[in-house]
């Protein structure tokens, strides 16, 4: 796959941007979670919260409408996982949350943002991409429907 691009500043945050999510939001994030995934991908409340407990792990939240998970470690950070529900698509509600998740990792030092995506979410695939996100590799059969997840990455501003 390619390179890693050049480096590409994080969009600021639209106005009503997302607030910081914790442990006691887990349920809300279950909930948006289940909303945005197919059975056998979504994430319960007790793995949300095990993830929010990693060191350098985040969340951050517009509630009833979406959000995203990351975690920094070194000059790394990786986004876990990014959700919004079916009445908030296509209101820049995932824009929103890739641009603060990309500051925040930003500020905490991290040098690159990784994700993974299933190849056959297109949409999802189209916001990475006009994000700056760009090939970095595959995992094979990776999902529960059999789908083969790739692997973007992103340079961040000010590494």
């Amino acid at each position: 796959m390619s390179s890693l691009p050049r480096c590409a500043c994080p969009v600021p945050e639209r106005e009503a941007g997302p607030r910081s999510a914790g442990a006691a939001d887990s349920p809300a994030l279950a909930a948006l979670h289940a909303q945005a995934f197919p059975p056998g991908e979504r994430w319960g409340d007790d793995a949300l919260r095990l993830l929010l407990e990693m060191p350098g792990a985040y969340a951050l939240l517009v509630p009833e409408k979406g959000f995203v998970m990351a975690r920094v470690a070194a000059d790394e950070a990786e986004i876990l996982t990014l959700a919004v529900a079916p009445p908030a698509r296509r209101q820049g509600v995932g824009g929103t949350l890739l641009a603060a998740a990309l500051g925040r990792a930003l500020a905490a030092g991290a040098a690159t943002m990784f994700l993974e995506v299933s190849e056959a979410n297109t949409a999802a695939r189209a916001l990475y991409a006009a994000a700056g996100f760009t090939g970095s590799g595959r995992r094979r059969r990776y999902y529960a429907d059999g789908s083969d997840a790739l692997v973007l990455s992103r340079r961040l501003c000010g590494s």
